[in-house]
């Protein structure tokens, strides 16, 4: 019998965190969820940030149960988290303020400033990456523009998943996958891009040199053990810090396949690309908004960023202020029974990065596109899950098309893959089977990630076949693919594309 490794994955996303220990025995990784919490950012004087302190308690908290049902004993620790968003430390290690919310409005107008400095197409072929203006690029040069004093105190920028795992761990580092995601790295040679940030005029010395995922970065503070009963000899691991990263990682797809599927991560939001080899940098993918981030193993995460599950998530918000204290699942009940196709609109349009009424931000951008607005809750849901598909269909036939490759099923993975009725409206648009779970993908990559760290699995290719003994999948099949066409050709046709 195998010997049991045992691992605790910190998955913090942007709008829940779960600490879950994964057990590595025989060929396969058990998982139990220690601990939940919610991460949602606060506003306070006028800016969205994320509360580190509250998010730090919740860590500790985590790491107390843990220790209490698992014993004091654990193989390694690590931390991911969403990308983009950063700390600031300075000199003497202090943390000089809560990291600014990607969704806060600093980086408005930042786009134009950017360019001014440096052309938006030079800024793509020397990253690769998508333009959002929530990127690293345009949150640190909104700070340079300001003349924010904090650039002036700052010793080092650490990437979220960096600034928790210093929190555990004393250690600045930079891990690769996150730092892919701030578009200033240069993704051939996989370090920073420094003609770009220096025409850009951001500070050069905030950016430590990137470490690759899966490397051992030190012990646990003895300072944390003694407050958690976590055995101060327990190592501090860089996993993959991007949370797609670490799901992209557990796909439960078996060597030699890699050109056949694709993956998408459902969540807050929906991250739909293929794994590479090296990046796809070129017209076509700039044309595209294609992005090339950063993987496990020297691979690329070929992807799309879509606005994901956010839509619903912040209808709900609003609605529960009305009253309305509705589940998700009681959510989608309601829009699987309305009628389809009664609005489609760009999940992607910039008026839904942070509005405060979601529902009527949906319903203006459907009378924009000349469609009857949807007035009730389970029209404005159905909306945005159809015009979620939308793009994944489009998203996939561009990617399918700009690769010269043709997709035969799609891994949905992540927390998205519960909802079924998104899954099989993706089957039917995407025109190919869908392959739902694991849905804690991005914790079972975290583990995995680890488990190589130490030595206890060998390869990308070992830890997938792990995954895949230890995920339950969900198979849909497409059934209604022709009227996904018709409703593809009626939204370019009111749309002009």
């Amino acid at each position: 019998m195998s010997e049991t490794r045992r691992f605790l994955a910190l998955d913090l996303g942007a709008e829940s965190g779960r600490a879950i220990v994964g057990r590595l025995a025989e060929g396969a990784i058990q998982l139990e969820v220690v601990h939940r919490f919610p991460t949602e950012g606060i506003v306070m004087l006028g800016a969205r940030q994320w509360d580190v302190t509250r998010i730090y308690g919740e860590i500790l908290q985590a790491l107390r149960k843990c220790a209490e049902a698992c014993g004091p004993h654990l193989d390694g620790i690590a931390v991911d988290t969403w990308g983009v968003d950063f700390g600031l430390i300075a000199r003497d290690g202090t943390l000089l303020a809560n990291p600014v919310h990607y969704r806060d409005r600093r980086t408005e107008g930042m786009y134009e400033k950017a360019f001014a400095r440096v052309p938006r197409e030079e800024i793509y072929r020397g990253t690769g990456i998508q333009f959002m203006d929530i990127n690293t690029l345009y949150q640190v040069l909104s700070m340079v523009v300001s003349e924010s004093p904090l650039l002036e105190a700052a010793d080092s920028l650490l990437m979220m998943n960096d600034l928790f795992t210093y929190l555990l761990s004393g250690e600045r580092a930079c891990e690769y996958t996150n730092a892919s995601t701030t578009q200033l790295l240069d993704p051939l040679k996989k370090t920073w891009n420094n003609d770009l940030i220096r025409r850009l005029g951001l500070p050069r010395r905030l950016f430590l040199e990137p470490s690759p995922p899966a490397t051992v970065l030190g012990r646990i503070l003895p300072e944390v053990a003694a407050a958690t009963g976590i055995s101060p000899e327990v190592p501090i691991i860089l996993t993959a810090g991007h949370d797609t990263a670490d799901a992209v990682a557990a796909v439960p797809a078996l060597e030699g396949e890699r050109g056949d599927w694709a993956y998408l991560s459902s969540g807050t939001w929906s991250l739909m690309g293929v794994e590479l080899d090296a990046p796809a940098v070129n017209e076509e993918t700039y044309a595209a908004g294609l992005t090339n981030e950063g993987g496990v193993c020297g691979t690329i995460t070929f992807l799309k960023n879509i606005a994901g599950l956010w839509l619903v998530q912040e209808c709900r918000r609003v609605w529960q202020r009305q009253g309305k204290n509705l589940s998700y699942g009681e959510l989608t009940e309601e829009a699987a029974r309305a009628k389809p196709f009664g609005a489609l609109i760009d999940v992607n349009d910039p008026s839904l990065i942070a509005p405060d009424d979601m529902p009527a931000a949906i319903q203006d951008l459907c009378r924009k596109g000349g469609w009857g607005a949807p007035s009730e809750r389970a029209t404005i849901v159905r909306c945005a899950l159809e015009s979620l598909a939308l793009k994944y269909r489009r998203t996939l036939r561009d990617i399918d098309r700009i690769l010269g490759r043709r997709t035969a099923r799609l891994h949905i993975i992540g927390g998205g893959a519960q909802n079924r009725l998104l899954n099989q409206m993706a089957a039917d648009a995407c025109g190919v089977p869908v392959l739902a779970g694991p849905v804690e993908a991005t914790s079972l990559g975290n583990i995995a990630v680890q488990a190589m760290a130490v030595g206890a699995v060998e390869s990308l290719a070992e830890a997938r076949r792990t995954i895949s003994r230890s995920a339950q999948v969900e198979r849909f099949e497409p059934a209604d693919t022709a009227r996904w066409d018709k409703a593809d050709a009626d939204f370019a046709r009111r749309t002009g594309g």
